[in-house]
């Protein structure tokens, strides 16, 4: 999980957030009637449904965690502290309502069980929903994405010893999906899935990734028709249905991916102070477990980093035991699809594409950041994934820069000199070469 950080107190924007509730609570209503209504006119009989489901129990009373995601809905937006919380909340909300009612219309379900009686106050609760809701707009469920950003929005802002609170309060709403009988299981991954992707769609930082486009950085057509392709690959697997429905996760990873590397660049990745957002780290999980895997699969046979300078070394990104033992006292970390490890007293993170080249500013404030390490004292760790492309082109770049190198081909030959894996493209050439004569 991402660690949660308190975002600052502020006023809260009362005008600014009745403005969108005024818009999103008739648009709820009359989209996901309107869908229920047209399941219901075509008939729809499909469902998605596991044998072990018959044994989750009906219990009553939760159909009062399951109403309450109504209430905070609503004031959710009250721990909203300035325009942009405000407007990147509402346009969450809004887009995952989209996105449910696009996959209600196109991919209808029902549910299949026959929900029992339930009588006093929890079945007057039963009733009312009743009224309005029909046993269809089931996966990806409406009910977990929404609780997802409310989730979200409240835990970021609570303090410390509150968090815990919210964190079971929305344990409860999900569980309650299954234990009121609304949902069949496979609709609560969906929606987790739709609910993150509203979140990486309308970040807590930074430009929203669809509304950006990477700045200098070369794209990688072939990469990004790789991950694409991949992407197809696992979803055809989920389509065979049972368990490899959940092929659908890893699909969405590499399709994210895809799309970084097409479009939003390392922006895509939103990694800040050396942290991802808590979207990018559950919906790329599968990237990220696999290219962890092959970032030590590379270098098994060198865990260790070389020495490139009195004070610099260049290595693999370390896990932070490692990072103890090998005693760094400053971290530079150029990867974007990883966090920075904790350990060193220092640490520094200019984000790049693996594989890619990035752009001339982005390699100069690399070298910069570096600069900034090094005079600071002590040890420091120059890292990428393997650290043979990405660190190498930093520490030849800071090698330029700072004088220590007096041409391309100095400060490549002194690189290679301590670790001869490191790989030099003629893109990576012709970009040192126009730092040094930028110079």
């Amino acid at each position: 999980m991402n660690t949660v950080v308190s975002a600052p107190i502020g006023p809260i924007r009362w005008k600014h957030s009745v403005a969108w509730l005024v818009l999103l609570a008739p648009l709820f209503f009359l989209s996901y009637g309107w869908t229920n209504q047209l399941a219901a006119s075509r008939g729809v009989s499909e469902s998605i449904v596991f044998g072990w489901e018959r044994v989750i129990p009906f219990l009553p009373w939760t159909i009062v965690p399951y109403w309450s995601i109504d209430l905070f809905y609503g004031l959710s937006f009250l721990a909203c502290r300035t325009p942009r919380e405000v407007n990147h909340h509402g346009l969450r909300l809004l887009t995952a309502q989209l996105v449910s009612v696009t996959c209600f219309v196109l991919f209808p379900l029902r549910f299949s069980g026959e929900k029992p009686v339930a009588d006093g106050l929890f079945g007057t609760l039963f009733d009312a929903l009743a009224g309005f809701d029909l046993p269809y707009n089931q996966a990806p469920s409406l009910h977990i994405s929404l609780l997802v950003i409310i989730w979200w929005v409240l835990v970021r802002r609570a303090s410390p010893g509150r968090r815990i609170v919210w964190h079971l309060w929305a344990a409860l709403v999900a569980a309650s999906v299954l234990t009121t009988w609304q949902h069949h299981f496979f609709d609560l991954p969906t929606g987790v899935l739709a609910g993150l992707l509203c979140l990486w769609l309308w970040p807590d930082r930074g430009t929203p990734p669809l509304l950006r486009r990477s700045h200098g950085e070369v794209t990688r057509p072939r990469l990004t028709l790789g991950y694409f392709a991949g992407a197809m690959f696992c979803l055809l697997i989920a389509m065979q249905g049972g368990w490899t429905m959940f092929a659908a996760w890893p699909a969405a990873a590499l399709a994210l991916v895809a799309v970084n590397y097409a479009w939003a660049g390392v922006g895509g990745f939103q990694k800040h102070d050396g942290r991802q957002s808590v979207a990018v780290r559950w919906l790329m999980a599968p990237y990220r477990l696999g290219a962890w895997i092959n970032s030590r699969l590379w270098t098994r046979r060198k865990p260790v980093p070389d020495q490139v300078t009195d004070t610099v070394w260049l290595g693999r990104l370390p896990t932070p035991a490692e990072l103890a033992r090998q005693r760094f006292d400053a971290v530079v970390d150029v990867t974007a699809e990883f966090d920075t490890p904790r350990g060193a007293a220092r640490s520094h993170s200019v984000p790049m594409l693996d594989l890619a080249v990035p752009s001339l500013a982005t390699l100069r404030h690399a070298a910069s950041t570096l600069d900034s390490a090094v005079a600071s004292g002590g040890r420091v760790l120059v890292c990428c994934a393997l650290g043979y492309s990405r660190s190498a082109l930093t520490v030849a770049a800071w090698l330029l820069q700072s004088g220590r190198c007096a041409s391309v081909d100095a400060a490549i030959a002194r690189i290679k000199a301590a670790r001869p894996q490191v790989v030099f493209s003629g893109a990576h050439l012709t970009l040192l070469k126009d730092l040094s004569d930028a110079r």
